[in-house]
C-alpha cells in the first residue's frame, strides 16, 4: 500500500510531471497548451484592483501572477476559492445558466482549482478539487468532491504512456474468461473491430498489427488534460478522474468515473446518473447510464442504455443496446440487444445482435468442466426463453428460441428460426425448425421493424444489417434444408419408404419436395449432433419447415429484387438475372452487426497484416466500402438461393413468373400470419380473464383491428403486392 507521503507547499504547483517525460523545449503546460483554445482578444494578467477585488471575496492563490483572464472579466463573481499553479479564466459575467430545476449563478465560489482553464460562462461551485481540467463554456460544475487529471490519463484507451509496463494497459477480456480474445479498448472502437481482434486469435500477424494499431493512434507523450465539453452540467458526484467528456453531457450524482471517455454531443447528448461507477471504458454518444450501475473495462456504444443496478465487465456492447438489472461477464455483445431482467445472467459468450434475454436466464454461467476457458456463440435474433439456462461451450443459429428449461449439456444447433424445448417426461432434445415463420409471425415481422425504427444513432461508425432475412441467415437456412433432407430420408429408411439404391439423401430430397406432408409428419425425425448427450434429438414438423424455410428464401429474393427495381427505375426482371454471375457465395461472416462475405473478411485480414491498412480510419473505410457494395452481393446472393429453391441454374422468363406468383402468396401469408398470430392473445381465455367485460378488455388492450403493426403490415403488403404486379421481365 502506497503511504502518505510529507511534500513542500510548491509540490501543489509543481511536480505533476516528472521532467523526465518532457521532450527538448517542453514543459507541463505544453500539451494544455495544444488542447485549450485561446480566446478572441487572448489571456491578460489580472489588474491590481482584479485582485485586491478578490482577496476582499475570500479568494487566495499560490500566485496571482499565474492567473489569466480575458477583458470580459468580473472578479465579483468569484469568492471563497483556492488557485493552484496557472489557471485561466474565460469570460465572467453577471448573469446565470440553468439546467432542468438547477440554477446557478455564473461565476466561481468556494472550490479549489489546480492548473485548469475555465471557458467562457461557468458556473462552478462547491467543487473541492478541480485539478488539471479544460473546461468548455456554459458549464455547470456543482457539488464535486474530486474531479482530477493525472499526467498519464488515457481516457478508457489501451493504450500506455512513455514510462508505463505493459502490465497497465487496459485491456477487454471478452468472450472467454481467461483472457486469451483480450482486446485493447479505443475511442471509436465498433464491434466489428472488436470481433475482428478477439475472434482470429490464431492469427498472430494480425494480433500483434492491431494492438500496434491502436497503439499509434494516440500519442504517447504524458501531460494530457482532462476536457469536459461546452455545455455539460456535473453535479452531486464524488471522483470523477482522468475522463474526457464530450459537449452536451449531464451527470449528476455518480460514484466513481475513472479513465473514461464520454462521447457526448448537442445532437447525440450522453447521460451518467446516481451512484454509477464507470472504470476503465469507452461510453458512445446518446448513451444513458443510471441508477447504481457498475461497468468496468468496457466498451458501450452509440444510443445504449445501462440501468437499474446492472453489472457489466470485461464486456463490449453494441449500439442500439440495454442492458438493466442483470450480470453480464466476459461477453462481446453485437447491436440491438435487450436484457431487463435481475436474475439474468450473460457470463462469456459472443451474442450476435437483435437478441433478447428474458427473466432467469442464466446464459454461459454453468461449465461443464473445472477450467473457465468455454464460450458460447449465438447468432442473430437469439432468445432464451424464462428461466432457460445453458451450459458452454454451445453454439445456436440465427433466430433460435430457447423454451423455459435446464439444458444440461452442450447444444449445438444449425437449424435457424428454430424453437428449442426440453422434453423431461419423454427425456429428449426437440426442435423445431423455422418456428417463428410458422408459429410467431407477428414477432418475426415486428423484430424486423423495431430494430430499425429504434435505432436513433446520429453518428453512425457501426454498418448494421437490421434484416432478418440477410445472407448470414439465409445460408443457414439454405444448410438447414439440406440437413433436414438427410434426417428426413433416415427416418424414411428406418420406416421402410426408400427406394432400391437411394441412399438417406436422396429419399429426404424426394420426400421433402413432394405434397406427402401426412406421411413425412409421420416419421420420427431425429437430428444428430445438436446436443452432446445420448438422449433422442427429435426433430418436429420438418415436412412445413422445410416447406417454410424455401418460402423464407424465396422472399428473401423477391424483397431484394424490388428495393432493386425501386432504386433502379426502368430496370426488368431480365436485368436482374444478368447480376446473377459465377457461383453462390455461401460463407458469409457477421462481423460486428455488419454481414460481409468470408473472402472479404480474409481480404481485410490480409490488408491489415501486410500494413496496406494501418489505421483505423482506414480499416473503418474499408468497412464503409463493403457496406456500399453490400445491397448488391446480398441481391445476388438472394437469386442463387431462389434459384437453389426452384432446382434451375438461371432466372429465365418462365422462372420468374414462377417467383412473382410465389411471393404474392407469400406476401398474403405472412399478412395473415402477422394478424393470425397477434389474434392468439386477443382470444385467449386466460388473458380474457383478467377483465371483467368485452368493453374494459378493449378499453385497455383495444382490438385486432386498433393494431397499429398489423395494420401497417397490411398496408405494406397492399403496396408489396402492387409492385409484384408491375414488374417487367424484360
Amino acid at each position: 500500500m502506497e503511504k502518505v507521503q510529507v511534500l513542500s507547499s510548491n509540490a501543489l504547483v509543481d511536480g505533476w510531471i516528472e521532467a523526465k517525460y518532457l521532450a527538448p523545449g517542453e514543459d507541463k503546460y505544453s500539451k494544455r497548451n495544444l488542447q485549450a483554445p485561446v480566446p478572441t482578444g487572448g489571456w491578460r494578467h489580472l489588474t491590481s484592483d482584479e485582485i485586491e477585488r478578490l482577496i476582499k471575496n475570500e479568494n487566495k492563490a499560490s500566485s496571482w501572477d499565474t492567473i489569466w483572464v480575458t477583458d470580459e472579466f468580473s472578479p465579483k463573481m468569484l469568492k471563497n476559492n483556492h488557485f493552484y499553479g496557472t489557471v485561466r479564466i474565460g469570460r465572467v459575467m453577471d448573469g446565470a445558466l440553468k439546467f432542468h430545476d438547477l440554477r446557478l449563478p455564473i461565476g466561481i465560489t468556494n472550490s479549489s482549482i489546480h492548473s485548469c482553464d475555465i471557458g467562457d460562462d461557468c458556473a462552478i461551485h462547491d467543487v473541492h478539487y478541480l485539478s488539471h481540467y479544460i473546461i468548455g463554456s456554459r458549464c455547470m460544475l456543482f457539488n464535486i468532491q474530486e474531479m482530477s487529471t493525472t499526467d498519464h490519463s488515457k481516457f478508457g484507451n489501451g493504450i500506455i504512456k512513455d514510462g508505463e509496463d505493459e502490465n497497465v494497459r487496459v485491456v477487454v477480456e471478452v468472450m472467454n474468461e481467461t483472457g486469451c480474445r483480450r482486446v485493447y479498448p479505443f475511442d471509436g472502437m465498433n464491434t466489428a473491430d472488436a470481433y475482428l481482434w478477439a475472434k482470429y486469435i490464431d492469427d498472430t500477424i494480425l494480433q500483434k498489427r492491431l494492438g500496434e494499431i491502436t497503439q499509434n493512434s494516440f500519442d504517447s507523450h504524458r501531460g494530457y488534460y482532462g476536457t469536459i465539453g461546452d455545455d455539460c452540467v456535473i453535479k452531486t458526484s464524488e471522483i470523477i478522474k482522468d475522463v474526457k467528456v464530450g459537449p452536451a453531457c449531464y451527470i449528476k450524482g455518480a460514484s466513481k468515473l475513472k479513465n473514461i471517455t464520454i462521447n457526448s454531443s448537442e445532437q447525440e447528448p450522453s447521460q451518467i446518473g446516481e451512484n454509477v461507477i464507470l472504470v476503465n471504458g469507452i461510453v458512445g454518444y446518446g448513451s444513458r447510464i443510471f441508477y447504481g450501475c457498475t461497468a468496468v473495462k468496457f466498451v458501450i456504444g452509440t444510443n445504449c442504455n445501462l440501468k437499474y443496478g446492472a453489472r457489466v465487465i470485461n464486456s463490449i456492447m453494441g449500439d442500439n443496446s440495454t442492458i438493466s438489472c442483470c450480470e453480464v461477464l466476459n461477453n462481446l455483445i453485437f447491436p440491438a440487444h435487450e436484457q431487463h431482467h435481475n436474475n439474468s445472467f450473460l457470463i462469456a459468450a459472443c451474442i450476435k445482435g437483435q437478441s433478447n434475454m428474458a427473466a432467469g436466464a442464466t446464459i454461459g454461467s454453468n461449465h461443464n468442466s473445472r477450467s473457465t476457458d468455454n464460450e458460447l456463440v449465438a447468432g442473430r435474433g437469439f432468445w432464451p426463453g424464462l428461466c432457460s439456462n445453458v451450459k458452454h461451450s454451445s453454439v445456436f443459429a440465427s433466430y433460435t428460441l430457447l423454451a423455459k428449461g435446464s439444458y444440461q449439456y452442450e447444444l449445438n444447433i444449425p437449424l435457424p428460426f428454430c424453437m428449442i424445448s426440453n422434453n423431461e417426461k419423454e427425456g429428449r432434445l426437440e426442435v423445431m425448425p423455422a418456428y417463428w415463420w410458422m408459429y410467431n409471425m407477428y414477432s418475426l415481422a415486428r423484430n424486423n421493424w423495431k430494430f430499425q425504427t429504434r435505432d436513433k444513432r446520429k453518428t453512425k461508425i457501426q454498418n448494421i444489417e437490421f434484416d432478418t432475412f440477410a445472407p448470414d441467415s439465409m445460408e443457414e437456412v439454405l444448410q438447414a434444408r439440406e440437413i433436414l433432407r438427410e434426417w428426413v430420408g433416415k427416418a424414411a429408411h428406418k420406416a421402410g419408404l426408400a427406394l432400391e439404391n437411394e441412399s438417406p439423401y436422396q429419399t429426404g430430397l424426394r420426400l421433402l419436395e413432394s405434397d406427402k406432408e401426412a406421411e413425412v409428419e409421420a416419421l420420427d425425425v431425429l437430428g444428430e449432433g445438436m446436443e452432446k448427450s445420448r438422449r433422442p434429438e427429435r426433430v418436429r414438423h420438418a415436412y412445413r419447415a422445410y416447406k417454410a424455410y424455401g418460402d423464407m428464401l424465396i422472399h428473401y429474393a423477391m424483397d431484394n429484387v424490388m428495393k432493386f427495381v425501386r432504386n433502379m427505375p426502368g430496370s426488368t426482371l431480365a436485368d436482374v438475372a444478368k447480376l446473377m454471375k459465377g457461383e453462390r457465395v455461401g460463407s458469409w461472416v457477421n462481423l460486428g452487426g455488419q454481414i460481409m462475405s468470408e473472402n472479404d473478411v480474409d481480404a481485410l485480414r490480409d490488408d491489415i497484416r501486410t500494413g496496406a491498412l494501418n489505421s483505423w480510419e482506414a480499416i473503418h473505410a474499408r468497412y464503409n466500402t463493403l457496406w456500399d457494395r453490400y445491397p448488391v452481393d446480398k441481391l445476388r446472393h438472394s437469386l442463387f438461393c431462389m434459384a437453389d429453391v426452384f432446382g434451375v441454374e438461371s432466372l429465365d422468363a418462365a422462372t420468374w413468373e414462377k417467383a412473382i406468383a410465389e411471393e404474392k402468396r407469400i406476401q398474403e401469408f405472412m399478412r395473415d400470419q402477422v394478424r393470425a398470430s397477434r389474434m392468439k392473445d386477443m382470444v385467449n381465455p386466460f388473458r380474457r380473464a383478467t377483465y371483467r367485460n368485452e368493453q374494459e378488455m378493449i378499453a385497455a388492450v383495444g382490438t385486432i383491428d386498433d393494431n397499429s403493426f398489423v395494420k401497417q403490415v397490411a398496408g405494406d403488403t397492399a403496396k408489396a403486392l402492387e409492385q409484384l404486379s408491375q414488374l417487367k421481365l424484360a
